[in-house]
């Protein structure tokens, strides 16, 4: 009871500054964060040693063929929890977090964080070929989430702390707390605004001063200095860009592809993990590198210690691996496969490579390195993640151009080819396509009523050049309606037309006879966007607007400029309601 009051008096002291009781907040969400990983670590490393320790003696009379059921028999036990329990925890988790923080208000059922920690270690903890990187970003998100909901946060400091708990988890798991960030930043919130650098930061930097004070300053690979021996190896890794892109979207689609399949087996839910687990294990018997994270084997290809034939090989069996055990309906990441899929196809990369062009080759070693954050940047959208992530891991200069080339040359072509990450696709195929997540652009959605001029200068058909050029001279615009005697619309004419009719001593025509007949005009309920286009389709600076039930009717004038201001202006609007009460 004390320990409460204590804590109501610090959040009085803390509420007197919003930004202040915001980042006290993410501070804890941190924490918490670095504390769930190592939880969750240990929870995995204990169920490992059950299943694989105690099991391998208690099925020791199948000899090597006992792997196949441990998987299966994570499955069974983790299928009825997550049916019955929270079937949220089902699959990586990040979808879930990414759908929460964009549109329920942060608002993650507290039951999710015991729950996706002990289906998740059981998961992997059995050989299931998942990564744990999703769990945690799940967990520590439903810790945050948790905080605010119970001292009442508002919905955007609640989506906040759901950020800052993705940030801790990631840094806390990997030692990177940039990368955390990024990741945070780039999926959870798809938003790189301002705003939300202090929480993320420091609930970041937290997880990692929790992760480093119990398992040391340690990166999560050791990994060799590499060095870039010539320019000759840039269009390698160019070319290894398109490699990985294929890769990813290879794996998208068989990891969704496999979920459609056990989706459409009249089997129990509950059931269906197990089933998952006894393929993955058939798997393990001839490969048994596809159980858990696989980081072991990521080690391997890092030091050039592995054969490129059994990479490949490698390559495949995780790939399908990770895709029998989440479209089963296990628990677990995909980021750890995605790093393993990319260390193995850049190992066999640079083995080719040295085979065919010994002089300008690229290593192995480093063809593995850049070949991690290359698939990852592309089966997740998020290169700059990807990019920190591997070079926070390093902290090698030299294998950083390669890496961004590889990374961005990945991400764009998938993206060109498959518009949704392997994240924001789960959400869609759930009917869930996330329309707060990406708030459309004002520029769709503010009418021309909001920017157009209603005072516009205008020109009578029938005076003459010279006295126009007199009457325009102080307005300032590009462009002038010209209007019949009655004040409707008849045509358009510019300040150069008018400027060249003057200088063919042209001064005493109308005016009609130099404006254009055919006038682009817009409606004062039409987008911003639609007015622009016309715009540029024509290489005009001003539309007039007119009614839209009579075309001849002149309500005003819009221009560039006009359009930029409003823009801005809708822009603020948004800005200032989306972090009302944060500050």
């Amino acid at each position: 009871m004390k320990l409460r009051e204590d804590i109501k008096v610090l959040l009085l002291l803390v509420r007197t500054s919003e930004t202040a009781f915001l980042l006290f907040f993410s501070v804890l969400a941190g924490l918490g964060a670095g504390l769930g990983a190592i939880v969750f670590r240990d929870l995995i490393t204990g169920f490992h040693a059950i299943f694989f320790d105690s099991g391998a003696d208690l099925l020791d009379f199948l000899g090597p063929y006992h792997v196949i059921l441990l998987p299966a028999a994570g499955g069974l036990l983790i299928g009825p929890v997550i049916h019955f329990l929270s079937k949220e925890t089902r699959g990586t988790g990040i979808p879930e977090v990414i759908y929460a923080a964009m549109s329920l208000g942060g608002r993650i059922r507290p039951r999710i964080a015991a729950v996706k920690a002990l289906v998740s270690s059981i998961c992997i903890g059995s050989g299931g070929s998942a990564g744990r990187e999703g769990p945690i970003v799940q967990i520590s998100s439903a810790l945050a989430s948790a905080l605010g909901q119970s001292f009442k946060l508002s919905e955007e400091k609640t989506r906040v702390l759901v950020a800052c708990g993705a940030a801790g988890g990631i840094a806390a798991t990997f030692n990177a707390p940039l990368a955390g960030i990024f990741f945070s930043l780039e999926v959870i919130l798809d938003d790189y605004n301002p705003r939300y650098f202090p929480p993320v930061v420091l609930a970041s930097v937290a997880a990692t001063v929790v992760s480093r004070h119990f398992l040391g300053d340690v990166p999560a690979f050791f990994t060799p200095t590499y060095q870039l021996l010539s320019p000759w190896e840039l269009p390698f890794y160019f070319l290894f860009g398109f490699l990985a892109a294929f890769a990813s979207l290879g794996f998208i689609v068989m990891f969704y592809r496999t979920e459609d399949l056990f989706q459409s087996l009249r089997i129990p839910e509950y059931v269906k993990p197990a089933l998952g687990g006894l393929l993955v294990g058939l798997i393990g018997v001839r490969f048994p590198q596809v159980f858990g994270v696989g980081y072991g084997e990521i080690e391997l290809v890092l030091h050039e210690r592995m054969a490129a034939g059994l990479a490949i090989a490698l390559f495949f069996a995780k790939a399908a691996a990770t895709s029998l055990t989440l479209g089963s309906g296990g628990s677990g990441g995909v980021f750890a496969p995605s790093l393993f899929l990319g260390a193995m196809l850049g190992h066999a990369y640079g083995a080719f490579t040295s085979f065919l062009w010994p002089a300008a080759a690229i290593a192995p070693g480093a063809a593995a390195l850049v070949g991690m954050g290359a698939v990852f940047a592309g089966v997740a959208h998020a290169p700059v993640s990807a990019i920190l992530f591997l070079f926070e891991m390093t902290g090698d200069y030299e294998i950083i151009i390669p890496l961004m080339l590889a990374c961005i040359t990945s991400t764009v072509v998938v993206r060109r080819l498959h518009e949704e990450s392997i994240y924001h696709l789960k959400l869609i195929r759930r009917g869930h396509p996330l329309p707060e997540a990406r708030e459309p652009d004002p520029m769709g959605v503010v009418p021309v009523s909001d920017a157009m001029l209603e005072q516009v200068t205008t020109l009578e058909e029938d005076i003459p050049v010279a006295q126009a050029a007199i009457s325009v001279r102080s307005a300032g615009h590009g462009g002038y309606p010209v209007v019949d005697r009655k004040g409707r619309l008849t045509g358009f004419v510019t300040a150069r037309e008018i400027g060249a009719a003057l200088a063919e001593e042209k001064g005493g025509l109308p005016i009609w006879e130099i404006m254009t007949k055919e006038v682009v005009t817009c409606y004062p309920d039409e987008s911003l966007r639609d007015a622009l286009k016309r715009m540029g389709q024509k290489g005009i600076g001003q539309v007039p607007v007119v009614e839209r039930d009579d075309p001849l009717r002149l309500k005003g004038l819009v221009t560039r400029e006009n359009v930029v201001v409003a823009y801005n202006r809708a822009l603020h609007a948004r800005e200032k309601d989306r972090f009302k009460g944060i500050e």
